[in-house]
Formats: structure tokens, C-alpha cells, sequence
């Protein structure tokens, strides 16, 4: 068991687990800007989400850190917040396809050429707008 000058018992370990989280955090960080970077947007969601859930359990650790493992975890992980920030500015906002009825006129210009969304089998033709996902995260459905 590792032991600090101070008298406190693991906090070696404690401390070498929470430089782990950072790299972690870090390695994430650079693979989103990577993929930023090559417009893989998606890729780089994923990548900056697992860089703030890692920053999220550090916060949560925050309490039960000594002092001398607060400053270094908090002075190495504000740099890190900055680039998850600034990572995330990069990003477009999402956007979705939702299905809606064709809209009036639409496909009624019965000059003989094909129907845009009309596969030839006769069946309904299907319309869809791309609409902007809302800024926030949805709100968790209430308990019951």
C-alpha cells in the first residue's frame, strides 16, 4: 500500500487513477479534434461525450479528494474543459428527418415526368423536412 509523507494510506493510488481519467479525458479530446478536423462529426460527438462523462466522474470524485489531488487534478483538468468546449463549438448543430404529409401542389404538376418520392408502384408518395434538433438535451421523462 502506498503511503504520503502526510500519513494518508493509497493516496498514491488514489492519485495515479485520477492521472489515468485525465489522460483518458485527453486522448479523447485529441481523437475528436482528429476527426473535427476530417468533418467526421458524428465520431467526434462520441468522442467529446466520453471526454465530458470522464470530466463528469472526476467532479463527482471532487469530495473525496485531498488537497494536493484537487490542484492537480483541477489544474489539469481546466485546460481540458476548455478544449471539450471548444470542441464542441466546432460541432453543427444536429439535424433530423421527420416524416410529413406532402404539402399542397406538391407533385400535382401532371406533366407526365416522375413524381419526386413516387417509386413507380402506385402507393403514397412520402415527403420529409430536415428540421434543426432543439439546443438541449431532451428532459428525462418524470418518475411516476
Amino acid at each position: 500500500m502506498d503511503v504520503d509523507p502526510a500519513g494518508g494510506a493509497g493516496t498514491l493510488d488514489t492519485m495515479d487513477a485520477h492521472l489515468k481519467a485525465l489522460a483518458d479525458i485527453s486522448m479523447a479530446l485529441s481523437a475528436a479534434e482528429e476527426f473535427l478536423d476530417e468533418s467526421a462529426h458524428l465520431n467526434a460527438r462520441d468522442q467529446l461525450d466520453a471526454a465530458s462523462e470522464g470530466l463528469t466522474a472526476l467532479r463527482d470524485q471532487w469530495p473525496q479528494m485531498s488537497a494536493a489531488e484537487r490542484t492537480v487534478v483541477g489544474r489539469t483538468a481546466a485546460p481540458l474543459r476548455d478544449r471539450l468546449d471548444a470542441g464542441r463549438a466546432r460541432l453543427p448543430k444536429l439535424t433530423a428527418l421527420t416524416e410529413v404529409a406532402p404539402e399542397p401542389g406538391e407533385g400535382d404538376d401532371d406533366d407526365g415526368g416522375p413524381v419526386p418520392g413516387d417509386d413507380g408502384s402506385g402507393g403514397e408518395v412520402r415527403a420529409f423536412r430536415l428540421v434543426a434538433a432543439p439546443d438541449r438535451e431532451p428532459e428525462p421523462p418524470a418518475a411516476a
